[in-house]
């Protein structure tokens, strides 16, 4: 059956997250990480400030942490720090598993955090960076893999911090110029 990870989303309402805007959404998915099978259990949470106290549960149950924001909304980027300071508050430690993702870098037009401000960010709060696109589904996978690799190394008694942030997926195919 393989590792069991339990990784809770959370993020601002409309950062991209879930297309279902409920209170909270869980699924398990099996997968094969670095040709060991696991399963991650994937609790997808709300924004909505009314659900702090069950924000609190739901970071007790989690192992690792995906922080997501709009680079298009400068706002949700600068409640990442508050809910990673939650994490840590709750999980009465520093060294937590967490991953920080800007969403929605696909709307380069509409950019209201540059990438470098977003991963220089994460480095001062010791998290790991990465940018994706729910909507072109560019990186979308990547921040769960890495928060679990943070998870082993965790359980196998390495430092989480010291896993290598992740190379961006080269688009295969040629570019046309119009």
């Amino acid at each position: 059956m393989g590792d069991v990870y339990k990784i809770v989303v959370l993020g601002d309402g409309g950062v991209g997250k879930t297309y279902d805007p409920t209170i909270e959404d869980s699924y398990r998915k099996q997968i094969v990480l670095d040709d060991e099978a696991c399963i991650f259990e994937v609790l997808d949470t709300a924004g909505q400030e009314e659900y702090t106290a069950l924000r609190d549960q739901w970071i007790r149950d989690g192992e690792g942490f995906v922080l997501v924001y709009s680079v298009t909304t400068r706002t949700t980027f600068e409640r990442v720090e508050k809910f990673r300071d939650q994490v840590t508050r709750v999980k009465d430690t520093d060294s937590v598993p967490i991953v920080i993702v800007g969403n929605k870098c696909d709307a380069e037009d509409l950019r209201e955090v540059p990438k470098d401000e977003g991963k220089s960010n994460a480095e001062r709060l010791g998290c790991q960076f990465i940018e994706a696109s729910a909507k072109t589904s560019y990186n979308i996978e990547e921040p769960f893999y890495t928060v679990a690799r943070m998870i082993r190394a965790e359980r196998r008694g390495e430092s989480a911090a010291a896993i290598e942030e992740p190379e961006p997926k080269k688009k295969k195919g040629k570019c046309n110029i119009l």
